[in-house]
Formats: structure tokens, C-alpha cells, sequence
């Protein structure tokens, strides 16, 4: 990616279609045999590096990991530290986006007004803010972090 393709506005902001063609492609490898509904995530670090990741799941259900938590997996073993915009690419035809439990991995490392993409197969269908998914959240702040 060229500096000049990141928005001056959001440093380290990846492009949503460079996000978009990144969980397009890791989507394609998820591990999802038993529900069959495949899901890619892509994020842009403070750098502007994109990291993914795929759902990946276990015989043992509750054992399974999201595609957000891999991508994020991804930044950190990078050793990036913030996200500045994040993209959900799932199989189905309605905008998919994080779970509970992705939501909160996602504020560990973001800001309120994080750009979070929701997208299906042909393209982006819904774009939030973090604080939209996630209202009056509980962040490392309150820790003293």
C-alpha cells in the first residue's frame, strides 16, 4: 500500500477496499466444518499494516476462534498495538458483524470512534462506529492501563 492511499485524516487507515480484498482472501481459508458459514476479518494498524485473520472452528464448539480475534492475533504478533479500522466479511447476505465478545477484544485496542465494517461477499453493506457497537464500554482506561 502507498501513503498517499491512506486518508490523511486517519492516519494508518488502510483503504476499505485494500481491507476488503485481504478478508475476501483469508475468508476463503477459514475452518468451518460444521456450520459452514466462513467469516474473514482484516484491520489496519497505527502503521497502516493490514493484518488478517478467519474463523476457525473446533469440534468442541466454545473452543472456536473468531476471525476478528485472529486478525488481531496477527496485529499484535506484528507488534502493532492500535486499530484504526476494521472489516467483517461473512458468507451471508446480511451485514455481519462482530460478536460480544469480538466487540470487547476490539476495544482493547481501538478507539469509540473506530470505523468497524460489516460486509457480505459483493462488497461493504453497513459501516459503525465502535461506540455504536459497543455503547458505554469498558475499556483498559478504566484499569488505570
Amino acid at each position: 500500500m502507498q501513503a498517499e492511499d491512506r486518508d490523511p485524516e486517519r492516519p494508518g487507515e488502510a483503504p476499505l477496499d485494500a481491507l476488503f480484498a485481504a478478508a475476501r482472501a483469508v475468508r476463503e481459508r477459514a475452518h468451518a466444518p460444521y456450520s459452514r458459514f466462513r467469516v474473514g476479518a482484516a484491520l489496519s494498524d497505527e502503521r497502516g499494516r493490514i493484518h488478517a485473520g478467519c474463523n476457525v472452528e473446533n469440534a468442541s464448539y466454545p473452543v472456536g476462534t473468531c476471525a476478528e480475534a485472529g486478525a488481531i492475533a496477527a496485529m499484535v504478533a506484528a507488534g502493532g498495538t492500535r486499530i484504526r479500522a476494521i472489516l467483517v466479511l461473512g458468507d451471508g447476505s446480511g451485514p455481519v458483524t462482530p460478536c460480544g465478545a469480538c466487540r470487547q477484544r476490539i476495544r482493547e485496542f481501538a478507539e469509540a470512534g473506530t470505523p468497524v465494517h460489516a460486509a457480505g461477499p459483493d462488497g461493504v453493506l453497513a459501516s459503525f462506529t465502535l461506540e455504536a457497537l459497543l455503547p458505554a464500554s469498558f475499556g483498559p482506561e478504566l484499569l488505570g492501563g
